[in-house]
This record gives C-alpha cells, sequence and structure tokens, in this order.
C-alpha cells in the first residue's frame, strides 16, 4: 500500500491524518515565516572529487533478470512486457534481461522487448560461455553482460574452473560479441570473496581487449561501504573502462554500498524494482532514487519520472504477490506521514524542517497524524482551518486536550476528529460552551453521538 497521490484523499473513518498543502519556496508557513532559502545540501558529492560519480550514473534495471530469481516470481510475456515499458517510462537508461540461453520461452520474451522499441537499451546476462554467447547475439539485444565466479567458492564448488581457464574463456567470449557489434560487460561472480591479485588481473586483461564494462558483485552481501569504496577506488585505476556493481541485500547495505560505489568511480548500479531477486535480493530501484535525490534532487529529477514510481512498484509487488512494505522509501504507506506534535508544528511551517524528499515531486502528498495522544495543537489548528471553523488559539489547545485525553483510549479517526472539531465549535458559537469547561463539552459530545445513533440510515 503506498501513500495518496497528489490527486487522492484518505478515506473518511480510516485514518487520523491531515493533507498539507505542497508549498512552493517563499511561500509562508503557518506562523507567517517564509522558509529559509536554499540551503547547503550536506549529503551533495563533493565538488572536488574528480571521480564522484554521485551525479553522473546509469542505472541498469534488472527486474527481468534478477527478479526472476525472487521466490514468488513468474513473469509471463505479458508482464514482462508491461514491467518493461513502465521501467522505460520511468527512464532507466538498461533493462537486463535473463539469458536467452535459460529456456526457449526465455529467448522468446527476449526477441519481443527487442523488438519494442523502447529507449532504453536491452542487455541479457549470460554465463562465459561461447554456447550462451551464440544464442544472446542473435536476440537482438544492444549488449551481453556476461559473468563467471572467480572466488575460491564457486571456482571449487561451481564450475570448478581455474583463472587461467576463466581468463582465456573470457577472452574468446568477449571478442566473439565485440564482433557482433554490440555491448559487452565482463563481472566476476562473488567479487568480494576473490583474491584481489586475481580480480585486477582479469580486469586488466578484459578491459585492454575493448569491454564497455567491467562489472563488481557483491553475490552474497557481504561487504560494507568501505570495502566497496576501497575495491572499486582500486579497480578505478586499473581499468579505463565504465565499472558496475551488482549489490545483494543479505546484510541490509544494499543502497549504501551503492552509493559509495558511485562515490569511488563507479558508473552503473544496477537495481530491482522493490529490490526482488535470489535471497533478499539487490539495490531497490525505488530506494536508490531517494538515496541520490537526497544527494542532487535537480539532477535525479532531470532524469527519471519520479511520479512513476509508485505505479512501477505496485505494478510488480502485484505480480509476485507482495505489498509495498510500509517503511519502503518514498512508496511506502507512511513516507510522508508526520505524527509527533514538534514535528507537526516544524511541517506545517516549512516540509523541510523534517522532510529531506518532496512527496510532490513524486506525484504523492503529505500527511500529519492528528488523532492520537502525542498529537500538537498546532496540527489541530490546520485541520479546523481546513474544515472553516473559526476557533481562537487557546479553544484550539482545549479541544486538542480532549483529543488527547479520547485518544489515550483509543487512536480517533478522521471522523471522530472532525465531530469533535465540529460539536466544540458549535459549542462555542451557541454560547454553550467556554474553554476549560471539560464536563459541557463531555454533554455535547454525548448529545452529538445519541443523535447520530438516533438518524435514519440512508437506504
Amino acid at each position: 500500500m503506498c501513500p495518496p497521490t497528489a490527486t487522492e484523499t484518505t478515506p473518511n473513518g480510516k485514518h487520523e491524518m491531515v493533507g498539507i498543502e505542497n508549498k512552493p519556496n517563499g511561500v509562508k508557513g503557518l506562523n507567517g515565516h517564509a522558509p529559509d532559502p536554499q540551503r547547503h545540501n550536506p549529503y551533495a558529492p563533493r565538488a572536488s572529487d574528480f571521480l564522484n560519480n554521485v551525479s553522473n550514473f546509469k542505472i541498469i534495471e534488472s527486474t527481468l533478470r534478477e527478479g526472476e530469481q525472487f521466490a514468488n516470481a513468474f513473469f509471463d510475456t505479458k508482464t514482462k512486457i508491461a514491467i518493461a515499458k513502465a521501467l522505460d517510462s520511468f527512464g532507466v537508461e538498461y533493462l537486463e534481461l535473463t539469458s536467452p540461453a535459460a529456456s526457449e520461452q526465455s529467448r522468446r520474451d527476449c526477441e519481443a522487448i527487442c523488438k519494442l522499441g523502447l529507449k532504453a537499451k536491452i542487455l541479457t546476462h549470460i554465463r562465459c560461455h561461447m554456447d550462451d554467447a551464440r544464442i544472446a547475439v542473435e536476440t537482438g539485444v544492444d549488449g551481453v553482460d556476461v559473468v563467471i565466479g572467480t572466488s575460491s567458492f564457486l571456482r571449487e564448488f561451481s564450475h570448478g574452473k581455474d583463472m587461467t581457464y576463466i581468463t582465456k574463456t573470457a577472452i574468446e567470449v568477449i571478442n566473439f560479441v565485440k564482433s557482433k557489434g554490440i555491448e559487452v560487460r565482463f563481472s566476476t561472480e562473488d567479487s568480494f570473496r576473490s583474491d584481489l591479485v586475481d580480480l585486477l588481473s582479469i580486469y586488466q586483461t578484459v578491459d585492454k581487449i575493448g569491454v564497455n564494462r567491467v562489472g563488481i558483485a557483491d553475490t552474497v552481501g557481504c561487504a560494507n561501504p568501505r570495502q566497496v569504496y576501497d575495491l572499486i577506488r582500486t579497480l578505478r585505476g586499473v581499468v579505463g573502462c565504465d565499472i558496475e556493481v551488482h549489490l545483494h541485500n543479505d546484510t541490509g547495505m544494499a543502497i549504501a554500498n551503492a552509493y559509495t560505489a558511485l562515490e569511488a568511480g563507479a558508473t552503473h548500479i544496477d537495481t530491482s524494482v522493490l529490490g526482488i531477486g535470489e535471497r533478499v535480493g539487490i539495490t531497490p530501484l525505488g530506494g536508490l532514487v531517494a538515496c541520490m535525490y537526497a544527494a542532487n534532487p535537480e539532477y535525479v529529477k532531470s532524469k527519471y519520472n519520479l511520479s512513476m514510481l509508485r505505479e512501477i512498484e505496485n505494478l510488480v509487488a502485484e505480480a509476485v504477490e507482495v505489498n509495498v512494505p510500509f517503511s519502503n522509501p518514498i512508496t511506502g504507506y507512511v513516507a510522508f506521514t508526520h505524527k509527533a506534535g514538534i514535528h507537526a508544528k516544524a511541517i506545517l511551517n516549512n516540509p523541510s524542517t523534517y522532510e529531506i524528499l518532496k512527496p510532490e515531486d513524486f506525484g504523492l502528498t503529505r500527511y500529519v497524524s492528528i488523532g492520537h495522544r502525542l498529537t500538537g495543537w498546532n496540527a489541530v489548528k490546520s485541520r479546523v482551518e481546513q474544515l472553516g471553523l473559526e476557533l481562537t488559539d487557546d479553544e484550539i489547545k482545549d479541544a486538542t486536550a480532549k483529543i488527547k485525553e479520547l485518544a489515550d483510549v483509543r487512536t480517533q479517526s478522521m471522523d471522530d476528529v472532525d465531530s469533535l472539531l465540529r460539536v466544540y465549535h458549535s459549542g462555542i458559537q451557541s454560547g454553550a460552551l467556554e474553554v476549560g469547561q471539560k464536563e459541557a463539552l463531555d454533554r455535547l459530545l454525548q448529545e452529538h453521538r445519541e443523535t447520530q445513533r438516533s438518524a435514519p440510515v440512508a437506504a
């Protein structure tokens, strides 16, 4: 479930949240204070670091390759095409597809997507083997991603080949793919558990014969940001081609590692929608976008159609039968919901006080939750104004105290809060209520409840 878009409202009686107007810079907030002018962004890349690619990167979207390895995933041709078109409309630079050597249907799907005429380049991911390469280059793809395991674990227990064989085969496959006039990337698998000398040697070899990219893969999700930075920075000094990173999320480091890789000089990041993939998956598209937006929002907005992110995540979530997590960056149900009274007051004055992401840039809306014991009178005042009620600050504070009292028993829905505010306003206007008259307010609320119970139900 995602937060509402800018054109949607939350259902009455279900939530205790107030929609907050998206205020552009220069518009005064609740207390008449203009938002602060543009401040220095501490998350922005340092201009002095010429290798830093935080503001110069490309996304290789692998939902249709890595994502197919997710436990729940089964994408038929129609679903694959829908996902490919949505990601292309979002603006990703590359789409990576399952190897056409995997199955006959995989080959047909690869050919079908290549014929769509998308703006994104179409890649397929193959083993470092001539049989796979021959099939891949006949599908119409724009590039081939070649991979082979180089760690002692994979060399002993997976393919059983030594580094001499791996290097010889890599040269053969790369030269073959290059001869067809399409892009080629060479990646090691389980890079962070591979011998550094082996890695640098084979990367230097393939760089010399003209690969477009080399790839670093944290296949088991064991790397931390410092390790990623050190390896990418070292590799950047050895090769002149682009550097791609493929980062698994087993230890929750995938987004941080992706950002650090760009800081160190990587140029391409592999993602999947909602991070789906083998085990717990890889760097999630939405999470990476949130991270990069925080560093340079104008750059990210210029590259990607951000308002499509919610649609894409819902599309994939439905296809693999999962829910969008409530804590998902940007599109999680509570991503732009503010609850604490201190937070609410600041947000109403200037949303930048407690938001590094602007919901309006993603076609979404922020909300302030008010029907709870932590609510503050500034948030309630905003709702009073939205309802068109005239109450003084002292009266709003008195009504807020009643909301908090009731919320100590149970969370109050938006209907509950609105009813209380209307009853309070009516009591003040009629003279039946004054500030501090708790018994009178309780009586008015009880009369309102009885009236509601006795009202005829609409047919």
